[in-house]
């Protein structure tokens, strides 16, 4: 099968105490970053949005997902879809912002009309002036071409080549291991949503939130309360790799109710939290009272967009009784991940480094990280032995 890339990821597949990092082609070139965006990407569960970017029927909104023109849909009966925004016709696109559909998605171009479920429903003139039907166009054959999608806790996830198992198969483990957590997640609003601008790869954004070995340095403030020593690894292989900390400490405002918690709870989460990066491009983190999903939007080898939004249990979080503490724990995270900014610019930067080998690892402190190394290169070298 003929590729564009010819690095050598055998040194990444090592064991961590003797395996090097992605090569820098991963980070700065446009032909590995192609690659990457079918093999890591396009072949497996991405995260896209977020079920509450389009939380009512008719609700639309486009989406730029590494140059592919996607479409989040409710259609009448609140169900969610997932299409290439692109008419069948001359495969203009359909929807240019995000707004309510009150009748059928209609083509700016030639005004073919689709229904919310995807149906192809009128074609105007396309018999010619005055006839809106043509023996050879077959209007059950040419309705929105669809994606493959999944939601789970408010992401929506695409599989774009459709070749990935199950979601529920592929990300078993991690739907285990936070069963207690199967509770409807309640969007904070506007005042829990934000982005970062990033000038970064995006591997680096997820190669970052899987360590905490950073946290004395980059988040001092943090560690005063989460130490590095209070922290634990969480390793995945194949699927995801993050951290934990045993001493989460919720939010409390003298005269503000504290968030409610998750109905159920063991009694480790009384002070626990994990974080995961669910490969390849959702960061993930929960605990007792809320939680945060970070989608990661490639935009270039060198540009990554960071969506944000924490979520809680009950839906009064979401209200006006708890408006100050949703915005006071918005403030703190973005505070967090703002540290964050830095180093993977920084980074991003060091890959220009023509001499630097890809780095080592601690076997001690790194394995997260190695792991997600790992596994990008396992799925570019899948992909380049033809074996999709």
């Amino acid at each position: 099968m003929q590729h564009v890339a010819t690095t050598d990821l055998e040194a990444v597949l090592k064991e961590v105490s003797k395996a090097r990092g992605l090569p820098n082609a991963h980070y700065v070139s446009p032909e590995i970053f192609e690659e990457e965006r079918q093999a890591v990407l396009f072949d497996n569960w991405a995260g896209v949005g977020f079920g509450a970017d389009v939380p009512e029927p008719g609700d639309v909104m486009p989406v730029d997902f590494l140059g592919m023109p996607l479409l989040l849909a409710r259609d009448r009966e609140g169900r969610l879809h997932v299409y290439q925004n692109t008419c069948r016709h001359r495969g203009m696109i359909l929807v240019e912002e995000k707004r309510k559909v009150e009748g059928a998605l209609r083509c700016p171009y030639h005004s073919w009309c689709y229904a919310l479920t995807g149906e192809l429903r009128a074609t105007p003139h396309v018999g010619g002036p005055g006839h809106n039907t043509h023996p050879d166009v077959d209007k059950g054959d040419l309705g929105l071409t669809r994606v493959r999608h999944h939601l789970w806790r408010d992401v929506i996830f695409v599989n774009v080549s459709g070749t990935a198992a199950p979601f529920e198969e592929v990300h078993a483990d991690l739907l285990a291991r936070w069963a207690e957590f199967e509770h409807p997640v309640v969007p904070g609003g506007a005042d829990s949503r934000f982005e970062l601008d990033v000038a970064t790869n995006w591997k680096l954004a997820v190669e970052n939130y899987c360590e905490s070995y950073h946290l004395p340095w980059v988040h001092p403030g943090l560690n005063s309360y989460s130490r590095l020593e209070d922290h634990y690894h969480i390793e995945a292989p194949g699927a995801y790799s993050g951290q934990g900390t045993l001493v989460y400490q919720q939010l409390r405002r003298e005269g503000q109710p504290r968030f409610p918690d998750v109905p159920g709870l063991g009694a480790k989460w009384e002070t626990a939290a994990e974080y995961v990066a669910l490969y390849p491009n959702v960061l993930l983190g929960v605990h007792r009272d809320h939680s945060f999903a970070i989608l990661l939007q490639p935009l270039s080898t060198e540009r990554t967009i960071e969506h944000v939004a924490l979520y809680y249990t009950a839906p009064e979080a979401a209200g006006p009784d708890y408006a100050e503490m949703r915005a006071e724990n918005a403030r703190l995270w973005k505070g967090v991940f703002e540290e964050d900014v830095f180093v993977v610019e920084g980074m991003q930067r060091g890959r220009h480094g023509v001499l630097f080998d890809g780095g080592r690892f601690s076997p001690a402190m790194d394995g997260p990280t190695h792991l997600f190394h790992h596994w990008v290169a396992s799925q570019l070298l899948r992909r380049r032995a033809g074996a999709v």
